[in-house]
């Protein structure tokens, strides 16, 4: 079954009242941007969007918001003047129909705006018609070019030669066998070339050494290609005959005793806000903004041809306006409840993605469970989770977005990572790729995620403790050597806030509340639980440390600033490095028992497996964050007994189970 979201109020001018704070943007607003940035002269016929979005509220505005006040809706809006490079970010009030400020852009300074989807477009008629990109081509035996899939990527900044300031793009090709064959099976290597969007030039290109283009194709669609599909698969259907348990209003979700609002993003994609829980007749916040803020994606080859490989999915390409819509029976199984997305084009028209949120229940297997060898007492309880997900396709690769949110109070966030692998010659032996098809690479690389976690842990006022499992020496308080413990250190400034996961010693981290105690008398509290995954790889001084920071430690935590929201700094693309967590943790500003922020740096360092071509199964990581000293007591004793719906052994006996879970 599929639910849909309802329309709400456009939320300016006269019905602004009627709308929150944090609402997502409406196709009436993003014309209403567009309008009012034009009336004030400064959109033109060169003039695109880079971006625009909702320019949220600072945390105490929402916070004391009670239905019924005027909301002044504002946006932000990136400009980019496509003729001369000019670009400025504008923030506008739509309730008023004012422009709140106009900041100009140095490019060699502040960085470039994010690269526009219409952009990949034009970098194929600018290499195709560069004379030295076709004869590197003819150089190959390659003289079809309409076979030739030029493949635009972020061109980050070295610091080369003539490029500051320069809006670029680096192309590397693959080349199709025909218009429905998949081109990642024959990457074209030795050659790049670098294009000025602007100038809609080649200003150089490196035609490195000649390798040879595998052949073997990697058609995962192809029946011809994957053989027969198998037969043995029965179908699974998930019914609640009843409905979900959750309720829908707008952008509000309830589901047992959670709340939440949706929001989406074009540069974070899915944002969850303002998670609560309800506790006996107390609704008890615990995260205000939660939202994927960065991701960087660095290749380990250092070859002239690939060096400069790295990726800012958020800051450079826009994660949300890479959203997918998604397909019942395929992206999401059971009894779905649809969002859909509105976003802004470049030419700052509304553009809407259908099925952009899914969201749904799921069980989630034994909850609790106890058999009491006094009393034989049995009882069993089953775990339930809430499913809010979203998928996005970033060039080759695809990545899901799962939050999840448990009955005892658990949050999880899960990544899934599939799509295709970014492709290379391979060379025999080599230290930096793996043969995942006969001559075909697939380069070593990290997908690192950075999630913005604004707490609000029973209130605004928070702190974090690193807690560390110590074992103890044999000694007089330990004569057997048994004992272990477990260590807190209080951070207690920024300067003390950058941190790393450590699981030789059980390493967590937890979010307390000085000012609220549990009926033991300590302070009521969450534990962020990370993987423990390894941080960037890159050397400190490489280019990608600089402008990737956040990924050199797992955790930042920082003081409270609406104007703090990309770890990276707020124009990523061909940034030279230093904003972002560096710039901001600098100010070194106190954060115990204070208005904070956490980031966690959590992913993947991938050496691609033949099992993963032509297509990856999914991939996985993320955190959780649970409850510790949050509630009194187990928060699920009042979940019901289960019933036995369809119970068997495993001969088929249809009388195996007693009928319930007492």
């Amino acid at each position: 079954m599929t639910l849909l979201a309802d329309d709400r109020p456009a939320g300016s001018g006269a019905g602004a009242a009627a709308v929150h704070p944090l609402a997502r943007l409406t196709a009436d607003e993003i014309r209403a941007a567009r309008a009012l940035l034009d009336r004030h002269d400064l959109l033109g016929p060169t003039v695109r969007f880079a971006l625009l979005a909702l320019e949220e509220p600072p945390k105490e505005v929402v916070l004391a918001y009670t239905p019924g006040d005027e909301v002044d809706r504002q946006v932000r809006a990136v400009l980019l003047d496509v003729a001369t490079g000019e670009a400025r970010t504008v923030v506008a009030s739509l309730t008023h129909g004012e422009i709140r400020s106009v900041v100009r852009h140095d490019p060699g300074r502040d960085g470039q705006p994010p690269v526009m989807l219409e952009e990949f477009a034009a970098v194929d008629e600018i290499v195709k018609a560069d004379p030295g990109w076709r004869a590197a081509m003819e150089r190959r035996g390659i003289t079809d070019l309409d076979l030739v899939r030029p493949c635009p990527l972020s061109a980050g900044n070295f610091d080369l030669p003539g490029e500051r300031g320069r809006r670029l793009l680096r192309v590397l090709s693959f080349l199709a066998h025909r218009p429905e064959d998949h081109c990642w099976a024959h990457p074209i290597d030795g050659v790049v070339a670098y294009v000025d969007l602007i100038e809609r030039r080649v200003t150089e290109l490196i035609d490195h050494e000649l390798l040879p283009v595998p052949r073997e194709e990697g058609n995962f669609d192809d029946p011809a290609y994957v053989g027969p599909a198998r037969t043995s698969l029965k179908p699974i259907a998930i019914t609640q005959p009843e409905g979900p348990s959750f309720s829908v209003d707008g952008d509000v979700v309830r589901w047992e005793n959670w709340s939440f609002r949706i929001g989406f993003d074009p540069r974070e994609g899915l944002v969850l806000y303002q998670l609560t829980i309800r506790d006996g007749d107390r609704e008890r916040p615990v995260v205000y903004r939660a939202s994927i803020a960065e991701m960087v994606v660095p290749y380990a080859d250092p070859s002239p041809v690939r060096y400069w490989q790295n990726y800012f999915d958020a800051g450079e390409y826009l994660l949300g306006n890479q959203v997918n819509s998604l397909v019942l029976g395929c992206d999401c199984l059971g009894e779905i409840y649809y969002f859909d997305a509105v976003l802004a084009d470049g030419d700052g028209q509304p553009r809407e993605v259908r099925n952009a949120i899914c969201m749904h229940e799921e069980d989630y297997g034994v909850l609790w469970k106890h058999t009491d060898l006094f009393t034989e007492a049995a009882e069993t309880r089953r775990q339930r989770r809430l499913v809010v997900s979203s998928f996005v396709t970033v060039g080759n690769y695809d990545y899901g977005f799962y939050w999840y949110l448990y009955l005892d109070g658990t949050i999880e966030l899960e990544v899934k990572l599939t799509g295709v692998l970014f492709t290379s010659a391979y060379r025999q032996d080599s230290a930096y790729a793996a043969e995942v098809a006969p001559g075909l690479g697939a380069p070593y690389h990290q997908h690192l995620f950075s999630v913005r976690l604004d707490m609000t842990v029973d209130g605004v006022r928070n702190a974090v403790d690193e807690l560390d499992v110590r074992a103890l020496p044999i000694g007089p308080e330990n004569p057997y050597g048994n004992a272990f413990t477990r260590v807190a250190t209080r951070l207690t400034r920024e300067s003390e806030g950058a941190r790393d996961a450590d699981a030789r010693v059980g390493r967590v981290w937890r979010i307390s509340n000085p000012e609220r105690r549990n009926r033991l008398g300590r302070p009521v509290g969450y534990l962020l639980r990370p993987e423990g995954s390894t941080v960037l790889l890159a050397d400190p001084h490489s280019s990608v440390a600089r402008r990737a920071g956040f990924a050199t430690h797992s955790l930042w935590v920082t003081r409270y600033d609406p104007a703090e929201r990309y770890p990276a700094g707020d124009l990523v693309n061909q940034h030279p490095g230093g904003a972002g967590l560096p710039a901001y943790a600098a100010a070194d500003r106190p954060i115990d028992g204070e208005d904070i922020v956490l980031w966690h740096t959590f992913g993947t360092t991938h050496f691609p497996r033949p099992e993963e071509w032509p297509v990856m199964p999914v991939d996985r990581c993320g955190f959780t964050l649970r409850p510790d000293g949050f509630f009194d007591r187990n928060p699920t004793l009042d979940v019901p007994a289960g019933t036995a719906a369809h119970c068997a052994s495993g001969d088929g006996d249809p009388h195996a189970d007693p009928g319930g879970c007492h």
